[in-house]
């Protein structure tokens, strides 16, 4: 009864649970499942492009830790939704692995702040393609911000960036506090059994532990977690990889692409070795569908778009009334330090928003008086765009798979214009914020995007909006 009803098996019982424990421990495991999805870092949370980068973020479901340098004004500007996270990227030691942690991408919106001077001498004031502007004057350090800061950032960011091409579903090494609202034990104990287990966190892993009996016919314990909402959607990756520790004694590692209490189970066995780490890959092709115990031989292909639960387990039986080789009555251990989806496409884990122009200071045969006011003025304003294309250098030096984006001058106006991309930093013109924030959230799930450096400006020729995918796909 205590094991279905911790299931909702029973939905009389289950209902009563939460008549009278409200919906805190659900609203718990779904925040649970949220992180173990991986954060999404935003530096510059509260700039002109970050702020808006975060609300499309929190729009589309996205858990996001907003990396900000005032706490009670990122609050009144970013909301409650949204994980604040005090730290200055010029000071590397702010940049901790608490910060870090469980991150799946970071999107770089920081810069020299730069504030327009308005004076009483006319030169102050300027046109640029007939947009008025004052001379700016220029408050941070580019060298220190816009190089040394994204240099710290990246550094920092790749120590805890997952590996390119895997997806992270549980971090038991840096867990959230929800792991007896997510995994229960499901043991022998349903059919008259008398085995028992449990999961319960230990340094740096979970704990699958109990003693395993064949009395009354028994012989089997398992955890699993309870029915996940939303379900996971790996169709993109080849399989699981586990990182395990265990006793000697072979395991079934098991998912289900079903909602149903008894419903099939697709299985995959494993040895592992006494008291070693090891890692253990199952490629989704090589789950057997399973009722049971017993194999199903019409079982179709195990459906990765829609995984239910994940289900860990110890039994004498292996399939068809085989034995287990490898089994024991007794106690028995195996940690358990992350699961994984492996196999997918790399896609952009740093995402950094440069300037259009950072290549043309200096360049031979550059005609300064038609170019953008930051190209013309970049050694008064402490060589900005030298020092932003020193800290693209270090994104691309980092190893961390990036996208690197350019826009032109950066506007207030509504977005949902039709975009330009080009490379060889020779576009001139003006793009909307909106419509860097809304690219930044798309280039974060596109594999060609990846390692990739472009500029990007609204197109004024009365295009329809921009197939940027292909348009991407053509750029190097």
């Amino acid at each position: 009864m205590q094991t279905l009803s911790y299931f909702e098996v029973i939905p009389f019982i289950s209902c009563l649970q939460r008549l009278f424990t409200g919906s805190a421990q659900q609203n718990q495991a779904n925040e649970g499942g949220s992180k173990n999805m991986g954060v999404i870092l935003v530096a510059g949370a509260t700039g002109g492009v970050g702020k808006r980068v975060v609300r499309r973020l929190v729009e589309q479901g996205y858990p996001v830790r907003a990396l900000i340098r005032d706490t009670p004004k990122a609050k009144e500007m970013l909301g409650e939704q949204v994980e604040l996270f005090e730290a200055d990227i010029t000071l590397p030691e702010t940049l901790t692995p608490e910060l870090m942690s469980n991150i799946s991408a970071v999107v770089c919106c920081t810069g020299v702040r730069v504030q327009p001077v308005e004076g009483d001498t006319p030169n102050r004031e300027k046109y640029y393609q007939g947009i008025k502007f004052y001379l700016p004057e220029v408050v941070d350090s580019p060298e220190i911000v816009d190089y040394q800061g994204i240099k710290n950032l990246v550094e920092a960011a790749a120590k805890s960036l997952p590996t390119p091409g895997k997806k992270l579903l549980f971090d038991f090494k840096n867990p959230s506090q929800d792991l007896k609202t997510t995994w229960g034990a499901v043991d022998d104990v349903v059919m008259g059994g008398v085995s028992e287990s449990s999961i319960y966190l230990i340094d740096h892993a979970a704990l699958f532990t109990g003693n395993v009996s064949t009395a009354n016919s028994g012989g089997f314990v398992s955890v699993r977690t309870r029915n996940l909402e939303p379900t996971l959607n790996l169709s993109e990756y080849e399989g699981i990889e586990l990182r395990v520790k265990g006793d000697g004694k072979r395991y079934k590692f098991i998912l289900r692409a079903e909602s149903k209490w008894d419903g099939v189970a697709y299985c995959y066995s494993f040895d592992t070795e006494e008291d070693r780490w090891i890692d253990v890959r199952i490629p989704f092709a090589d789950l057997i569908g399973v009722f049971r115990a017993k194999t199903l031989k019409d079982a179709p292909a195990f459906d990765s778009s829609q995984v239910c639960a994940v289900q860990l387990m110890l039994s004498k039986f292996e399939y068809d009334g085989a034995l287990n080789p490898k089994f024991e009555p007794g106690s028995f251990a195996l940690q358990v330090e992350t699961i994984k989806a492996y196999g997918g496409k790399t896609k952009p884990q740093f995402l950094m928003i440069s300037s259009a122009g950072v290549t043309r200071p200096g360049r031979p045969g550059i005609n300064l008086e038609e170019e953008p006011p930051a190209v013309r003025m970049n050694d008064q304003l402490g060589g900005i765009l030298t020092w932003k294309l020193r800290g693209e250098e270090a994104v691309r030096e980092s190893g961390v798979p990036y996208t690197i984006i350019r826009p032109c001058a950066l506007t207030e106006e509504s977005g949902g214009k039709a975009l330009v991309f080009e490379q060889g930093d020779n576009i001139r013109g003006k793009v909307s914020r909106e419509d860097i924030a809304q690219l930044c959230l798309q280039l974060l799930e596109q594999p060609q995007a990846c390692n990739l450096t472009f500029e990007v400006k609204e197109d004024t020729n009365g295009s329809p909006p921009t197939n940027w995918e292909n348009r991407l796909s053509q750029l190097k």
